[in-house]
C-alpha cells in the first residue's frame, strides 16, 4: 500500500521540514532540522514514480554513500526514526550531512563571477575536488556526472555530491551505459563508447576552466551534440575553441583573458588542463608514475598546490608582482628580485603586511605566504622609502578588446550571445576597478598602521625623554639655587675652585637642553595632531559602487565607473602621500630624540659632576679655614692664654652646610704677621 504523498509542510517528531533545497530528474532534497540540537540533516526522497533503472541508481547511490568516508566527499548520515515514515514505494531515504554555502553553480552564476572566480578560490576548488576524485578512484568508483551543481561548499570546504550515476569499477573497467549532464560529460560517454576513470578528468579539467575564465572551454554556447564534430580534430594541447562571428572556430592552448590568475599561476594551469583535457581519453591525464601509482595531471595539480608564491602589490604603481619562491630563499634573495622587476633599490623597499607590520629580514622569505591560496588572499605591500609624496596610477586598466569594441561603437548590433559575453567581461572589468581600488586601500590602511606604530613607538621615545628632562631640570633647578647662593656669599672662592662665570655658563648650557626638549616636545605634539587627522579622514571610508541595456549603457557605466576611479585613485594618493609624510617625520625626529636622550643623560651627569665639584670646593675651604682659625688659636693661646674657648669660626662651621667667606676674620695681633711673614 502506497503511502500519501509528501506535503511540504511536514514535520517528523522533533525534527522541522525547513524548506526543499533541490530537485533532480527522480528525487528531491529537503531540509530538516532538530528542535532541540538544532542539527541539520539533508535528505534526499526519491520520487513517485520510477523506473526499474532508476531505481536501480537510487540503490546504488545509497551503497556507495554509506562506505565512503572523505572530507571532500559529502557525508551519509543515518536516517532518524522519525524521518524514516516519510519514504515512499518502500524506497530508503538518503540522509547527508548539510552544506549551508550551496553548490558551485551558485557561486559561478554571482555577477562578480562572470569572467571567473578568485584565484584563492580556484586554488581551493583544485585541492578539494581534486583529493575527493582521486579518493573516489582509489575505493574503485567512477563519479561520471562531475559538473558544478554536483559540488557543495560546506564553510570554505568543497565536497562532491550525488553519486546517483556513479559506477563501481568492480562491476568492470568499461562501461557503456550512461544518461547524465551531457554539457560535462567525456566525448566517449555521450558518444557512447566504453570508458574509464578518465571520464572524470574531463569533466574536472572543464570545472576547472569555467571557474578560472567564466565559461566552459569548448563552444559553450552550442550542445556536446553539435560541437564534438568541430572539436574533435583539436589539437592535442588546444584547452578552449570559440567561435568567431564568422563561423569560423578558433583553438588556443592559453587561458583567454580577462580572468583573476596570477602570471606565476597561468602557465601550470594551462598545463594541467591539457592534461586533463586531451580528446583521446587514453592519452587524458598523461602517464601514470610507477611510483606514485598517479597519473602526470594530479601530479601537476600537487605541484601547482605546492608553490609558494608571494605576491607584492608596488604602491608607487598599483601593480602586482607576483614571485614563485625556491626553499629557504631569503627575504634580501626576493628583494633583489623585487628590484629587478620594479626598479626600487632593495635599500629604499619597505614591505609591510596587512597589519602595517614590516617583514622581518631574519626570517625567510616565506614569512608572506600564506597557506599559497591566491594573492587575493594575502598581498604584501611594497612602498619606495626614499619617496613620501606618490603620484599614483591615474589611468584605469586596459580595457578587454570586446569590451573596447562597445564603448567605440556603442550603437552597434551584436547577436544575444554574443552581447553577454560582451557584458559579462564589461561587468568583470567594473568588479576589477573596484577590486584594484579596495586593494589600494588596504596598502594605504597598512602604511596608516604602520605609521600608528612609529607614532606609538614615538610617544614612548618622548615619555622617556620628557621624564629624564624633567629630572634634569629638577637638578638644574636646585643647583641653580644652591650656586646662586654660593655666588652671593663666596666672591672669593674664585682663588680656591670654580669661577663663578664658568659655573653660570655650564648652568645656562644645561638650560639650553631643557628648552631643547621642550621644542621637541611640541614637535611631537604637533605630529601626533596630524595623525589623528588622518585617522579621522573621511577618505579612509570606503566607497560604493553603482552600475546603472544595450550597450550604449553598458558603455555609460563604464566611462562613470573609470572617471569615479581616477577621482578616487587621486584622493587615495593623496591621503597615501600625507600618511607617508608623517611617518617620516617621525622617522626623522628618531636620531634627534636620541641625541637629546645623550645630552640630557651628559648634561645630567655635568650638573652631578659639578655638583660633587663644589661640594668639593666646600669642604676644601673648610679645611683651609678650620686650619687658618687652629693657627689664629693657638697664636691666641700663645698670646691670651685667659681665653679657653674653642675657635668660634670651627664652631659654627661645624653647625652650619655653607661657608661665609665674606665674614672678616679676627685680626691677628701684629706678631701674628709677623711671625707668619705677612
Amino acid at each position: 500500500m502506497e503511502k500519501p504523498p509528501f506535503r511540504q509542510n511536514q514535520n517528523c517528531g522533533d525534527w522541522e521540514l525547513k524548506e526543499r533545497l533541490g530537485m533532480g530528474g527522480f528525487a528531491h532534497v529537503y531540509l530538516y532540522q532538530h528542535h532541540e540540537t538544532n542539527e541539520k540533516l539533508a535528505v534526499k526522497m526519491c520520487r513517485l514514480e520510477l523506473t526499474p533503472r532508476n531505481k536501480d541508481r537510487w540503490s546504488r547511490e545509497i551503497q556507495i554513500m554509506k562506505k565512503l568516508n572523505h572530507i571532500n566527499v559529502v557525508t551519509a548520515r543515518d536516517v532518524p526514526e522519525e524521518i524514516e515514515c516519510i519514504a515512499l514505494n518502500d524506497l530508503p531515504l538518503l540522509a547527508m550531512e548539510y552544506c549551508s554555502r550551496g553548490d558551485l553553480r551558485k557561486v559561478l552564476s554571482k555577477p562578480e563571477n562572470c569572467c571567473g572566480l578568485k584565484e584563492s578560490e580556484v586554488l581551493s576548488l583544485l585541492n578539494d575536488v581534486g583529493s575527493g576524485i582521486q579518493y573516489l578512484h582509489e575505493n574503485k568508483i567512477i563519479h561520471r556526472d562531475l559538473k558544478p551543481e554536483n559540488i557543495v561548499l560546506q564553510d570554505l570546504v568543497h565536497k562532491i555530491i550525488d553519486l546517483g550515476y556513479a559506477k563501481d569499477l568492480d562491476q568492470g573497467s568499461l562501461c557503456t551505459s550512461f544518461v547524465g549532464t551531457l554539457q560535462y560529460l567525456a566525448p566517449e560517454l555521450f558518444e557512447n563508447k566504453p570508458y574509464t576513470v578518465t571520464v572524470d578528468y574531463w569533466s574536472f579539467g572543464t570545472m576547472i576552466f569555467e571557474c578560472s575564465c567564466g565559461f566552459r572551454p569548448f563552444l559553450h554556447n552550442l550542445q556536446p551534440v553539435q560541437w564534438a564534430s568541430k572539436v574533435r580534430n583539436k589539437g592535442p594541447k588546444d584547452i578552449m575553441a570559440v567561435e568567431e562571428l564568422n563561423g569560423e572556430v578558433r583553438f588556443s592552448t592559453h587561458l583567454p583573458y580577462p580572468n583573476n590568475l596570477s602570471r606565476t599561476l597561468l602557465e601550470s594551469m594551462e598545463s594541467l588542463l591539457q592534461l586533463m583535457l586531451k580528446w583521446d581519453p587514453v592519452q587524458r591525464g598523461g602517464k601514470v608514475n610507477t611510483d606514485s601509482k598517479k597519473p602526470q595531471c594530479f601530479e601537476v595539480l600537487e605541484q601547482i598546490l605546492s608553490m609558494k608564491v608571494v605576491h607584492i602589490l608596488n604602491m608607487t604603481t598599483a601593480q602586482v608582482h607576483s614571485f614563485q619562491l625556491s626553499p629557504d630563499e631569503s627575504l634580501h634573495s626576493l628583494q633583489k628580485r623585487i628590484e629587478a622587476e620594479t626598479k626600487i633599490e632593495v635599500v629604499n623597499q619597505e614591505l609591510l603586511q596587512e597589519t602595517g607590520v614590516s617583514l622581518d629580514p631574519r626570517k625567510p622569505a616565506a614569512q608572506c605566504v600564506l597557506d599559497g591560496r591566491g594573492w587575493d588572499s594575502y598581498i604584501v605591500y611594497l612602498f619606495d622609502k626614499s619617496l613620501t609624496k606618490y603620484s599614483g596610477p591615474f589611468s584605469a586598466r586596459q580595457l578587454p578588446d570586446k569590451v573596447n569594441t562597445i564603448v567605440q561603437e556603442a550603437k552597434t548590433q551584436l547577436p544575444l550571445v554574443v552581447l553577454k559575453k560582451v557584458w559579462g567581461e564589461a561587468v568583470s572589468y567594473i568588479c576589477g576597478l573596484k577590486d584594484d581600488y579596495s586593494r589600494l586601500f588596504q596598502g594605504q590602511r597598512a602604511a596608516m598602521l604602520s605609521l600608528l606604530r612609529y607614532n606609538t613607538n614615538l610617544t614612548r621615545y618622548k615619555n622617556s625623554m620628557f621624564g629624564f628632562s624633567q629630572q634634569l631640570k629638577a637638578k638644574l633647578d636646585f643647583f641653580k639655587s644652591s650656586i646662586q647662593y654660593d655666588l652671593e656669599k663666596y666672591s672669593d672662592q674664585m682663588h680656591y675652585g670654580i669661577s663663578s662665570e664658568k659655573m653660570l655658563k655650564a648652568w645656562q648650557e644645561n638650560e639650553e637642553r631643557v628648552a631643547e626638549v621642550n621644542h621637541l616636545d611640541e614637535e611631537i605634539m604637533a605630529l601626533h595632531s596630524e595623525i589623528v587627522e588622518l585617522q579621522r579622514s573621511p577618505y579612509a571610508r570606503r566607497q560604493g559602487d553603482k552600475m546603472d541595456s544595450d550597450s550604449s549603457e553598458m558603455v555609460k557605466a563604464i566611462i562613470q565607473t573609470v572617471q569615479n576611479q581616477d577621482k578616487v585613485l587621486k584622493d587615495l594618493y593623496t591621503h597615501l602621500s600625507k600618511i607617508l609624510l608623517s611617518k617620516q617625520k617621525i622617522i626623522d625626529l628618531f636620531p634627534r630624540i636620541e641625541k637629546t636622550l645623550e645630552s640630557i643623560k651628559d648634561a645630567d651627569n655635568t650638573v652631578m659632576q659639578m655638583q660633587i665639584k663644589r661640594q668639593r670646593e666646600f669642604w676644601h675651604l673648610l679645611k683651609i679655614a678650620c686650619v687658618s682659625d687652629s693657627r689664629l688659636f693657638l697664636i691666641n693661646k700663645v698670646f691670651y692664654p685667659s681665653v679657653r674657648s674653642l675657635p668660634t669660626r670651627c664652631r659654627s662651621l661645624s653647625g652650619r652646610s655653607q661657608l661665609n667667606l665674606s665674614a672678616p676674620l679676627t685680626r691677628s695681633p701684629p706678631c701674628l704677621d709677623q711671625m707668619t711673614g705677612t
